[in-house]
């Protein structure tokens, strides 16, 4: 898994990268009571706002980490948005990419870095 400082988790997985928010980003937000999902089949750049997500605290956009096309959304999210609090490492993943580029991931920290960078 790599990690932004934007608090998205990525992880490759058979050829396309998921992307969720990390157990940090989801406490931080409180009790998630709404989330917006990209349309499929969607070309984005890196840092395009896909996602947003709202909580009893605040609204917060995801953005894409990476360049490339959503290929899948987790549809689940949007009838029950409070699984991002519950899974957020898991189940709770937002979209997955088809990256153009799959050496931006290279740029992001490893579990490691990020847990100091939280720290």
């Amino acid at each position: 898994m790599k990690f932004t400082e934007e608090h998205e988790w990525l992880r490759e997985e058979d050829g396309l990268i998921v992307v969720g928010i990390t157990e940090h980003a989801a406490e931080q937000l409180g009790d998630v009571v709404f989330v917006e999902m990209p349309e499929t089949d969607t070309e984005v750049s890196k840092d395009d706002e896909v996602c947003v997500i709202e909580s009893v605290k605040a609204a917060s956009d995801i953005l894409a980490p990476i360049d490339g096309e959503i290929v899948e959304v987790n549809e689940a999210l949007v009838d029950e948005p409070g699984k991002v609090n519950e899974d957020p490492l898991g189940d709770a993943w937002f979209f997955k990419i088809k990256a153009s580029d799959a050496s931006q991931m290279d740029d992001y920290m490893d579990e490691a870095a990020y847990k100091d960078f939280i720290g």
